[in-house]
């Protein structure tokens, strides 16, 4: 259960729905995420009303074409298949986006199951205990 947020400078809707296209891809492929579990917030960002900063941390040069990617899911992981799912979002986000890996900035936040409210107010990863 990813929730990702996407941010990118100066794109439009079609080279949103690429980069978020490629991380739902690489998500699946890589953490075995069912395909129908997408929940995703894509932002384009133009420069002037909202804009994206940054710098070449680590020696690796970044322009215009920056784009944010932060996934939000359950621990669990192992560092591998991070790796794996790094590597494989650059991928994708070079062949549908045109995004150059370097500019591809990816960060994992994990939490446990009680953190996650997928409707109707519940817990469904963490009902409840029933009452005796």
């Amino acid at each position: 259960m990813p929730f990702v947020r996407i941010d990118a400078l100066g794109a439009d809707g079609e080279r949103l729905d690429a980069l978020g296209r490629a991380v739902h891809e690489a998500l699946v492929e890589t953490l075995d995420i069912p395909s129908n579990d997408r929940f995703q917030v894509l932002v384009g960002h133009d420069g002037t009303r909202s804009a994206l900063r940054y710098d070449d941390y680590l020696g690796i040069p970044r322009d215009d074409g920056i784009v944010y990617v932060a996934i939000t899911l359950r621990a669990g992981r192992t560092p591998e298949r991070k790796r794996a799912l790094y590597r494989r979002i650059a991928e994708l986000a070079h062949a549908y986006s045109g995004t150059e890996p370097r500019n591809v900035f990816i960060t994992l936040t994990e939490n446990s199951s009680i953190d996650w409210s997928l409707g109707h107010g519940t817990a469904q990863y963490s009902p409840a205990p029933a009452d005796n």
